[in-house]
This record gives C-alpha cells, sequence and structure tokens, in this order.
C-alpha cells in the first residue's frame, strides 16, 4: 500500500496547526500551548528520540499521570515509527515489571509518581532491553550522572530550530500502540493496535458523540487506558482544546470544570458516583452547566447515578459504550440521557423491544454498532440467528493486530473469516441493539440452566438501598451450583433477617425483600438468588478495575464451608 494513503496518528498536526495556531491545544496547571507550540514540541521530541537511538519498531513505555507531555510523546513516538506501550500508574513494579517483559522496551519514560520503577530497574538490570530512562518533570538528583537517564527539557533544547520533519512512519505492522489488559486473572496482555484501527475508533466517536473544534474536553480517564488514550486522539482529530488534571478526582474535576469551561469528559460509573456524591456534599449548584457530552465506559451507569448526572449536568447528553481493548475501546453506543429530546432519559430500545423477549433472553441494551463495526451472534458450534443468545463477536478495521509477545503476534482469538470473539454473551434485537448478559467464563450452572450474574447485579443494583452486588455460584448438590448474592449497602439502610419486624417507612433490606424486587423486575426465578451475604469491605478489582469474581467466590466458599460444619 502506498505510505500516503495510510492512516497515521500524527496526521492530525497539521490540521491542528492550521485551526489552533494561536489558541490554546492543552492546558496543564499553569503550563499553556498553542496549536503551534504543540506541533513545535512534538517535532522536537521526535528529532531528540531518533537521535537518541529509537528507531522503527523500537518499542517505549511510559509510566506516568496525565500531562500535556504524555500526549506529545505518544505522538513524537509514534510519529518517528516506534510503538507507544503505556503502563498502568496503579500497578505494583511486580505487574508493571511483567508487562514490560512482554514487549522488551527500549526506553522507559517516568515522571515523579513512577520514577522509583526507573531506581528498581536500574538496580535489579532485569529488563536488559530497556537502554534509555526519559524523566518528565525535574530529573531526581540520583540520575543527574548518569548518561542513560535523560530529561524532557534536556532533549527538546537539541532541536528548537531544524529542517523541515519528514513525513511519519509506520512501525512494522503500521502497529501505534501494546495497550495492556489484565483480564479478570490480573496477568497483563499486551494488545497491539493499529493506526488505522485508532483513527477509525475516533472518527466514530467525533461521529456519534459530537466531538468538535469548539470543544473543552477534561482528561478525566488516564491515559494508560484505551478509553482514555481513544478519547484524546478523537479530540486532537477533532481539534479541541485539552485540559490535563493529573488523575480523577471529584474535586479537581469539578474545580476545571469551573474554571476552563468544561464541555465534555468520559467516566466510568465509580467516577460518576463520585461526582454525584461530592455535588450532594458540598452543593455545588449550577458547578455543571458548560458540560453538554459526557460519555460512560467501562461498565453500565444505573439510572439513580444517570438521575444524578442530569442533575448536575443538565445540558449535557449523556452516553454510554461498551467495547474492550482488544477492539480499540467502543464496539456500541447509546443514548441514556438526551435533555434536547421530548421524551427526556427514555431509552429507544425501551419503547420498542418486545418485553417478553427482554424478560425471556435478559440482559442490559448497549445500543448499536459504530458506523465501522461489524457484530454478530454466534452459537457455540459456529451457526448464527436472529434472535439467539450466544457469543458477541466483532470484526473490523478497530480490531487488534493479536497479542504481542516479545515481538510476536498472537492471534488465537480470531476465527478463520477474522471474527474476534469478545469473550461476551448476549443477544440482537429487531432494532439492532445489542444485549449484553455477561461473561461467557462467569457463566454459574444452576439446576440445568445457564445464570450469567451480571445479569441478576443489574436487577438488584436497581434497589435503592443497595450500593454494589456481586453473585457467585457455589456448590450445591442439587442444583449443581446456587446463587450467592453479597452485598454492600448503602450509609443509612439496615439489613434484616426473616425474623425481624418489618417497617415499611424504615429503610431495611433482607433476603425476602430483594427476592420480591427481582420477581417485581420480571428476572426469572431461577435466576434470583436464594443466599444473601453482606461483605463489609470494597470487592477485589484488578488493577484495570475489573472484579475479581474468583477470589469473591473463594472467600463465600471458604463462609459457607465453616457454615455448614458448625
Amino acid at each position: 500500500m502506498d505510505t500516503y494513503s495510510r492512516s497515521h496518528v500524527c496526521l492530525c498536526l497539521r490540521r491542528l496547526e492550521a485551526i489552533r495556531g494561536h489558541a490554546p491545544v492543552t492546558i496543564a496547571g499553569a503550563r499553556r500551548k498553542t496549536g503551534s507550540e504543540f506541533v513545535e514540541d512534538v517535532h522536537s521530541l521526535a528529532r531528540a528520540l531518533a537521535d537518541s537511538g529509537i528507531a522503527r519498531g523500537d518499542v517505549v513505555a511510559i509510566a506516568a499521570l496525565n500531562s500535556d507531555w504524555y500526549i506529545q510523546l505518544f505522538l513524537a513516538i509514534t510519529y518517528i515509527g516506534a510503538i507507544v506501550a503505556p503502563l498502568n500508574h496503579r500497578w505494583s513494579f511486580e505487574e508493571a515489571r511483567m508487562a514490560m517483559k512482554l514487549v522488551n522496551p527500549k526506553m522507559l519514560v517516568v515522571d515523579e509518581h513512577c520514577n522509583r520503577w526507573a531506581f528498581q530497574l536500574q538496580e535489579g538490570k532485569s529488563l536488559p532491553s530497556i537502554k534509555l530512562y526519559l524523566h518528565i518533570g525535574e530529573s531526581p538528583s540520583t540520575f543527574s550522572c548518569n548518561h542513560n537517564y535523560l530529561t524532557i527539557e534536556m532533549i527538546r533544547r537539541r532541536f528548537v530550530e531544524a529542517s523541515p520533519m519528514p513525513d511519519p512512519m509506520f512501525a512494522p505492522g503500521d502497529i501505534a500502540l501494546i495497550c495492556f489488559t489484565s483480564g479478570t486473572t490480573g496477568k497483563p496482555k499486551g494488545v497491539a493496535i493499529s493506526h488505522t484501527a485508532i483513527i477509525v475508533q475516533s472518527l466514530a466517536k467525533i461521529s456519534i458523540i459530537g466531538y468538535g473544534e469548539d470543544d473543552v474536553y477534561l482528561h478525566t480517564a488516564p491515559l494508560c487506558h484505551i478509553g482514555g488514550i481513544s478519547s484524546c486522539l478523537a479530540m486532537l482529530l477533532a481539534g479541541g482544546c485539552h485540559i490535563l488534571i493529573p488523575k480523577f478526582t471529584a474535586r479537581l474535576t469539578f474545580e476545571a470544570i469551573k474554571e476552563f469551561k468544561v464541555t465534555s469528559f468520559i467516566t466510568v460509573p465509580a467516577m460518576m458516583a463520585d461526582l454525584v456524591a461530592y455535588e450532594r456534599k458540598f452543593n455545588l449548584s449550577s458547578s455543571g452547566e458548560t458540560v453538554c457530552k459526557v460519555l460512560n465506559g467501562g461498565g453500565g451507569l444505573p439510572q439513580e447515578l444517570v438521575r444524578g448526572a442530569n442533575r448536575i449536568f443538565p445540558l449535557a447528553k449523556i452516553f454510554s459504550a461498551y467495547g474492550m481493548t482488544e477492539a480499540c475501546s467502543s464496539l456500541t453506543f447509546t443514548t441514556l440521557c438526551d435533555p434536547t429530546a421530548k421524551r427526556n432519559g427514555i431509552s429507544f430500545h425501551e419503547e420498542t423491544t418486545n418485553a417478553t423477549l427482554v424478560t425471556q433472553l435478559g440482559g442490559v441494551c448497549v445500543g448499536k454498532p459504530a458506523p465501522h463495526v461489524e457484530i454478530k451472534i454466534s452459537s457455540s458450534n459456529g451457526s448464527s440467528c436472529d434472535p439467539f443468545v450466544g457469543n458477541i463477536m466483532t470484526r473490523g478495521l478497530h480490531v487488534m493486530a493479536g497479542y504481542w509477545n516479545h515481538k510476536e503476534l498472537i492471534t488465537l482469538d480470531f476465527d478463520e473469516k477474522g471474527w474476534l470473539d469478545t469473550g461476551d454473551i448476549g443477544w440482537i434485537d429487531c432494532h439492532g441493539n445489542l444485549w449484553l448478559i455477561g461473561r461467557k467464563k462467569a457463566c454459574i450452572k444452576s439446576g440445568g440452566e445457564n445464570v450469567y450474574p451480571e445479569e441478576v447485579e443489574a436487577v438488584i443494583s436497581e434497589h435503592p438501598g443497595i450500593s454494589k452486588v456481586v453473585v457467585v455460584g457455589v456448590p450445591d448438590i442439587r442444583l449443581n451450583e446456587k446463587l450467592v448474592a453479597c452485598l454492600n449497602m448503602k450509609e443509612g439502610w439496615k439489613w434484616v433477617d426473616q425474623n425481624s419486624k418489618y417497617a415499611a417507612e424504615e429503610r431495611q433490606a433482607s433476603a425476602e425483600i430483594l427476592q420480591y424486587h427481582c420477581r417485581h423486575k420480571n428476572l426469572t426465578r431461577f435466576k434470583i438468588p436464594k443466599i444473601y451475604m453482606l461483605w463489609g469491605k470494597p470487592f477485589p478489582l484488578t488493577t484495570t478495575g475489573k472484579l475479581r469474581r474468583d477470589e469473591v467466590r473463594k472467600e463465600i466458599l471458604s463462609l459457607v464451608q465453616l457454615t455448614s460444619n458448625l
């Protein structure tokens, strides 16, 4: 293919310089950069990285909090045909080391939050592939005499004025990014993503969410996650202004929204819950009236949070996306709340999809595929039909090139026609909406029926007294597995047993109340848990925020076993 007809993430730079030449592109604390300054810095960094020995196909790992330099390094690394490998700053050193062993980086970029990893790697000499360390910000004195340790300011000063830049280069296979996903096992996997995948996903977000050059986009999501990266590139293509905070807190988010008149940001349910709680606590009236676009990912947004978000951001259209790292972020989109619609907050699928079918098949509607995304439902024997509950498959330019393992690409999750198995179960209704039931691996076999815990959890979570619920299966002689619901109660609510006197006016919950709630919500009877246990602590998560369901099940098994031995 002709080099000039291929997609490259750095092709956004020319337009960015044209439309925001003298307007700010990034604001990070006291540091503001116009479009011209931003592009000049990217070019300087690209020249400096190449001069330092970073070549086409080399991997550069980044371990840092969000900053303008992070975005510029991402572009500079890919400009010279190298590959970016963002590391999760919440990882332990051992998790980071395991991830780096998969990709053998030639350079590690750190900031003051993660520079301890550079110390440990240099002392242990456990990753010989790393030849250079680059520090964002002031250099620690420990590294001042180390010739393998550079700083941003040190390398960019070499190339403030230079000859015109050559065209951007491509890594082998057009790979731009290796993004790590841990799954539920916690062991990192390196997902290799092409320039084309990032571009088409960015264009989908521009089309569906409506990002434009007038947007002021707040980086609430970490740039080490595919959601944060994908939305960042979408906003670079759209030509908006980027507001950088190091990491999400409700306080910093509200302060940034107020100071910079933020128009858009992305969130996950935990973030939105923090924003709603913070606004309620400090009564921040009129604090979010500039926000007009909110994109939720990383799990469905409960109706209570949608209502809370609508109260805080009354002019915002609230979307939710379903996706995965292996698909370069979002596969489907749905509108949760649209203040401009006549029926605010009523989703299209709720009005048109056969209620009997929804009750029979279950799941949560996650919307329609993006324009470039193919989705189908496949049975275990390879056939497919509609409507049918089965494996959710996807195909298209958005799909990963494969899993990166020591410079080799592994593509075990693809079939012979290029379909990627997402590992999720669902069905598609007659309007083209995808209904997500749950993870295939999490399926519970109870009484000869398949029960997907995510579906049960979504129903129980709608009870006003439940903050968080996790459903697991435990062995049962008669049913093979029986369902146990582990509960976090909301503040002010009380759990009562079956012998307690129930007072309707009090904020109480019990097994009987929750079972009635499930029946009222039309959850099929065999899917309703019989056992409910209070979980008096946060549920265990991976560093990417995924539930460690096996750990919950293991602890419940020990409690059930202990009870049966008494």
